[in-house]
């Protein structure tokens, strides 16, 4: 066994434009790691690969699919997650680097982490590298052509399977909210927006960069519609109460309680 490990690297591609993938990224896909991409279901494609395929880079002889499961079953998730930390540290013991490929950003929302996590729970002293990459939300803001902040906006970025009765709480404290994966409650959304007068201060994104991008404005025209798992929703919220400047910061509220 080679006694130097290899380093893990968790290899962001951005939301599926290849043309979003880093220098750094690109760099190191274009050297001789073992590549390893999550898959849903085994023999099923890997949105990640299909990023780095239709840049033009080769599939490499050395790659393994790692299944993680679509479930919230903690017993299943553990067992899937040690066999995919079991394969990465089969390949780190003998010296080889491993490329995890990541649709997005590896530090958001990724496997990414809870990978890292499980094989270093494995060999503490494996080495890791993140290379960080645009994230969905911010392919999408600009596909929208809206900005995510400005001057002092406050920005929250949430699963919407939190629930409608946090996302209208969060609509009350931030000038922009970015819900990921929508899909689930997307009705349930639309409603609430409708609600609050704020329909037209949405918009919708799925697959944000990729060949079958689809953008859409009018919210209400997506009731009742299938959408894709990546998608997501950025809400403004112009009418946002806010506290007074001061000083260029926003002025604390005196407590009317004393």
């Amino acid at each position: 066994m080679n006694n130097k490990l290899g380093t893990l690297y968790g290899i962001s591609l951005g939301p599926g434009d290849p043309g979003l993938i880093t220098r750094r990224a690109w760099d190191l896909l274009s050297g001789p790691g073992h590549w390893a991409y999550p898959v849903r279901k085994k023999n099923s494609d890997s949105y990640a690969l299909d990023i780095a395929l239709r840049a033009g880079f080769a599939m490499p002889n050395e790659h393994s699919p790692l299944h993680f499961p679509m479930t919230h079953d903690s017993e299943v998730l553990e067992r899937y997650w040690q066999e995919a930390a079991q394969t990465v540290l089969t390949q780190l013991q003998q010296g080889r680097d491993v490329l995890f490929l990541v649709e997005g950003d590896a530090s958001t929302y990724s496997t990414f982490g809870h990978l890292q996590r499980s094989v270093r729970a494995l060999e503490p002293g494996v080495p890791v590298e993140v290379i960080p990459g645009v994230a969905s939300f911010h392919a999408a803001a600009a596909r929208c052509g809206e900005p995510l902040a400005d001057v002092d906006d406050t920005v929250a970025i949430v699963p919407a399977g939190y629930g409608i009765e946090q996302i209208e709480r969060m609509l009350n404290d931030f000038d922009t909210l970015v819900l990921l994966k929508v899909k689930p409650l997307l009705d349930d959304i639309i409603e609430l927006l409708q609600r609050r007068d704020l329909l037209e201060y949405g918009y919708f994104i799925e697959k944000a960069g990729a060949p079958e991008e689809r953008a859409v404005h009018d919210l209400a025209s997506l009731r009742g519609q299938k959408v894709n798992y990546l998608s997501l929703m950025i809400i403004k919220n112009p009418g946002r109460r806010r506290g007074e400047m001061q000083r260029g910061c926003r002025k604390k509220k005196e407590n009317t309680d004393a």
